[in-house]
């Protein structure tokens, strides 16, 4: 068990902080989780802002060390991908939120430059007949 920094990409951002690594388990600070990812640990549940999501297994979550990280990720149905020798760990977006993305049927926005240079962005594009071609090798 070490204490060392730990980069921390949630919503694409990182963010750097300090976290207890035993193995694969990785432990947050309350202060550190309330700084990282504005969830704040209180007796009605882990809270951000008006929203609280219930903690029924709260011995799970909280350990002497802290918040175990892969608990937090399944409390808020996140999936976490962790590589705790380089210090880092990425929460992507919960199913709930990928689903709606998807239910809306709306692209979400970018911008790309052309041949010329010029930048071009999909919102300029709404309303408007467009058609997109993406092509990958694998």
């Amino acid at each position: 068990m070490s204490s060392r920094t730990l980069t921390l990409i949630d919503d694409g951002q990182p963010v750097t902080i300090d976290a207890v690594v035993n193995g694969d388990s990785i432990r947050l600070s309350t202060g550190a989780l309330e700084e990282a990812l504005g969830w704040e640990l209180k007796p009605e549940g882990l809270c951000r802002g008006d929203t609280c999501v219930p903690v029924r297994d709260r011995a799970a979550l909280v350990r002497d060390e802290g918040i175990d990280l892969a608990a937090l990720a399944r409390l808020l149905d996140r999936p976490l991908a962790t590589e705790a020798e380089a210090g880092v760990a990425v929460l992507g977006a919960s199913a709930g939120d990928r689903a709606s993305r998807l239910a809306s049927m709306e692209a979400p926005d970018f911008t790309l430059p052309d041949l010329d240079g010029r930048l071009h962005s999909l919102r300029d594009q709404r309303g408007k007949k467009t058609l997109l071609i993406a092509w990958a090798s694998w």
